[in-house]
């Protein structure tokens, strides 16, 4: 069950991003979403309203798999039913950059929001990878929510290192994936991995919003967690 090139089940189903009020900048500045799917057009929200620059894109481009149960009622919140009545934001997320003709010069930091999906194609993806490393080696915010810590899988340091190595992060809970019922069908648990690489891992209870930062390195253990962790790259890039 491969749930990152065909349907990456984006974690509508657990509980989408707070609606968190905007956070107003003067800041002048190009954020990259790498992944598409409600949680990115959901972080693009926060971000854009913020007075930021967006460009969403996705492995392959286009138009990224959405999970149905998105359109459920008992899925709204605030931001998502701005995002169905939005029709320039639809358009735009069926037209995602695709990942090979991403710049990371293009960018001032790169924001991965999750869902399942990244566990089976960004984790593995040396474009991804590579993206990651050049945006640290430039001095540019990483950040990383729920299953998305998994793309730093395979990341080095300039020195080479795993990039987590000794490094303060969180990421998705094993018993949050337990509760998922995905225990036995992700490829590996955000949260071993995490601590195999040398992480100095935290967490706090299940499903609720929780941020580290380390540097240039931001995480988030969940759903919950993307406001918070957009407040905290718009914080940063100020």
């Amino acid at each position: 069950m491969n749930l990152g090139s065909g349907y990456p089940f984006w974690l509508v189903r657990y509980g989408l991003p707070f609606d968190y009020p905007a956070l107003k900048t003067d800041i002048n500045t190009d954020v990259l979403i790498m992944g598409g799917g409600i949680s990115g057009a959901l972080v693009s929200y926060y971000l854009t309203d913020a007075g930021v620059s967006v460009t969403i894109a996705s492995p392959k481009g286009g138009q990224p798999p959405i999970d149905p149960k998105s359109e459920k009622p008992d899925a709204q919140t605030k931001s998502t039913i701005r995002y169905f009545k939005d029709d320039i934001l639809i358009k735009v997320m069926s037209n995602t950059l695709k990942l090979s003709d991403v710049n990371s010069a293009d960018y001032d930091a790169v924001f991965y929001p999750g869902g399942h999906g990244p566990l089976w194609d960004l984790a593995e993806d040396t474009l991804s990878i590579a993206l990651i490393e050049n945006m640290l080696a430039a001095d540019k915010p990483v950040v990383a929510v729920c299953h998305a810590p998994g793309v730093l899988h395979h990341v080095k340091s300039v020195s080479g290192r795993p990039v987590v190595q000794d490094k303060k992060v969180t990421g998705f809970t094993n018993t949050e994936e337990e509760a998922a019922g995905l225990t036995d069908v992700v490829p590996f648990l955000v949260e071993d991995m995490l601590k195999k690489n040398g992480g100095n891992y935290s967490k706090v209870g299940d499903w609720q919003p929780y941020v580290v930062i380390d540097g240039l390195l931001i995480t988030g253990q969940n759903p919950a967690s993307s406001g918070p962790a957009a407040r905290a790259l718009l914080e940063k890039l100020a």
